[in-house]
């Protein structure tokens, strides 16, 4: 049953939804970037086009491979997943920089920021 859901909230997709998420995200990138050493975003645009990025690849990790990235939403694979897109995120954004072990415990601090502020639908 929860597969079900999972595959439902997967097949919608809205722009308004993309939206909020983006600006959420944003906010938990920004939060995120502050507390982990290794990891530093030079700017507004940086982290705007950096939460774009980010978005974009966890939908299309989403869609693909059928995984969430989430730390803690499918256990050490969505961790694994969560650093992989951090750290990949800095090639396609300039002035967002990341050392390995920043997309570590990026994606740690990433998941427990966004347990308090979810930026998906319950």
């Amino acid at each position: 049953m929860a597969e079900q859901y999972e595959n439902a909230r997967m097949e919608e997709f809205s722009i308004t939804h993309f939206l909020i998420r983006l600006v959420v995200g944003a906010v938990v990138l920004a939060i995120t970037a502050a507390l982990t050493p290794g990891f530093a975003i030079a700017g507004i645009w940086p982290l705007l086009f950096g939460a774009i990025v980010l978005a974009a690849l966890d939908y299309l990790a989403a869609r693909l491979l059928r995984v969430n990235a989430t730390p803690f939403g499918r256990g050490i694979t969505g961790f694994i997943l969560a650093a992989v897109i951090i750290y990949v995120t800095q090639f396609f954004v300039a002035g967002f920089t990341v050392t390995l072990w920043g997309a570590v415990l990026g994606a740690l601090i990433y998941g427990l920021v966004d347990l308090i502020i979810p930026g998906r639908a319950m």
